[in-house]
């Protein structure tokens, strides 16, 4: 008896401690697999599934510049403020894509992440 109350105590305390964490990075989690997000690996097909269709090499439809480029997307995610109008609510004025419905939120994670890790092509 003095055995398993022994053993349930020890692995109580194992369980509570083996599992620790030595710096905030270890929380970090990377849902798009092992790469990290970049432009040529999961933004570009998200710009071109939504947003070409005005945002063409020559633009149409009211849209103000073409996002064909790894530098066009750059510069309007630095300077147009690209995630801010792909994370208003569905229907919000300057939502885009215009008149569509919005991203879904991981596409819209993904181009956040990629911001945030640098905008790697």
């Amino acid at each position: 008896m003095k055995l398993k109350l022994l053993f349930t105590v020890l692995s109580g305390f194992l369980l509570l401690t083996g599992c620790t964490n030595d710096s905030d990075s270890d929380l970090l989690i990377n849902d798009s697999g092992s790469e990290p997000i970049t432009y040529t690996n999961a933004v570009k097909s998200i710009i071109t599934n939504n947003c070409i269709s005005c945002h063409g090499t020559i633009p149409s439809n009211g849209a103000p510049m073409s996002l064909m480029t790894y530098a066009d997307v750059k510069n309007a995610v630095l300077n147009r403020g690209l995630i801010d109008r792909i994370s208003r609510p569905q229907g919000a004025d300057g939502m885009m894509p215009l008149g569509g419905t919005r991203l879904p939120q991981t596409s819209i994670n993904k181009i956040i992440e990629w911001n945030n890790n640098g905008l790697v092509e």
